[in-house]
């Protein structure tokens, strides 16, 4: 991934389990002084928390955001937040044509996490296609935005408005999550679509427009199966990557972050499919509350990719963010043995393979 990161690099997805009083902070209206100096504490923690257990890349946890969709009513105008009649959980939708902001909402995350960090750093962002699969509704958001494509394109900008400042920062690794993608790969939701292929190409094409042109960082893109929903008990999605290995390799990204612990999404030839200028950010840990993870089962699983893919593309990382919502509630203590063994299984893989 970078020049100075070791063989096999021990790194981070998105989210860490947020404490109850981060909670109470992202509940606030606004914040005054001394709320401001206590999420930055809280933020040096989960740095430290990160380090301390051995990360090559960190993050912030991503604990200033309400939800890692949601921050983009952060970057722009036009959005109201709500109760999903769905589910009763807290919902940004989109309501008014987008208008910009005075960007910097993440770049601010971006610039305190370089200041305290020692390790690379590594910042989140939503897909413009992920925010119109959750943001756009048809009923609540058609007065604005007859189409749901239309609300995506609009997302590009935003985006792009503050990756220029990532850049400017220095961020070594800007994440495009896009769990939507990768939903493609399961048979039932292709099923939904008059045409999977077309949805999943306009996916890939709005991830092309939002990094293009940017130089000095290096783009991923994070697949995964809503692992969070899995946690909570919803809908497992099937499936290999085979279906969306052509959209795949159109990406205009360096690397992929994506699940391998999940089942189907261990299949080494698909990803033995994929171009070889990629670096993959393998999901060899699974996040699931309550499963155990070791170093030695964690190396196992990147000795089985290494069959496929060579040592110097392969990073370490677990299989999704470890909190699956924005209130999840989640055993930070289970969070920071899960890194520790990441990064135990990383110094065993070098130990091995240098």
């Amino acid at each position: 991934m970078s020049g100075t990161l070791p063989l096999f690099p021990a790194s981070i997805v998105g989210s860490i389990p947020r404490p109850l009083i981060v909670r109470e902070l992202i509940e606030k209206a606004e914040w005054d002084e001394t709320d401001r100096t206590t999420m930055d504490a809280a933020v040096r923690f989960v740095v430290a928390l990160q380090e301390r257990a051995g990360l090559d890349v960190v993050n912030d946890g991503e604990w200033r955001r309400r939800s890692y969709i949601g921050v983009i009513a952060e970057l722009a105008h036009g959005f109201t937040l709500e109760t999903n009649p769905a589910d009763g959980r807290p919902w940004t939708v989109v309501t008014e044509r987008l208008s910009s902001k005075l960007p910097g909402f993440v770049a601010a995350e971006a610039k305190f996490v370089k200041q305290v960090a020692r390790a690379a750093t590594k910042i989140t962002l939503p897909a413009p296609a992920l925010l119109g699969e959750r943001l756009w509704d048809a009923e609540r958001s058609t007065p604005a935005y007859p189409t749901r494509e239309a609300f995506v394109r609009d997302c590009v900008a935003p985006l792009r408005a503050e990756i220029a400042l990532l850049q400017e920062i220095g961020v070594e690794i800007v994440q495009i999550d896009d769990p939507h993608l990768c939903l493609f790969v399961d048979p039932d939701v292709r099923a939904r679509h008059d045409d999977p292929d077309r949805a999943a190409d306009f996916a890939v094409d709005m991830i092309n427009a939002t990094v293009a042109g940017f130089d000095g960082i290096k783009f991923a893109v994070h697949l995964c199966r809503r692992a969070g929903a899995r946690v909570r008990g919803e809908k497992h999605h099937a499936g290999t990557y085979g279906p969306i290995l052509s959209q795949l390799n159109r990406l205009h990204v360096k690397h992929l972050t994506m699940e391998f612990t999940a089942a189907g999404a261990d299949d080494l030839e698909s990803l033995g499919r994929l171009r070889e200028d990629f670096e993959l950010g393998l999901g060899v840990v699974d996040v699931t509350p309550g499963e155990p993870q070791t170093a030695p089962m964690i190396a196992a699983r990147v000795q089985r990719a290494l069959s496929r893919i060579d040592k110097r593309r392969i990073t370490l990382n677990p299989d999704c963010g470890f909190a699956p919502g924005s209130a999840a509630k989640v055993d930070i203590d289970e969070v920071y043995l899960k890194l520790k063994a990441e990064a135990d299984a990383a110094r065993l893989l070098r130990a091995k393979y240098s």
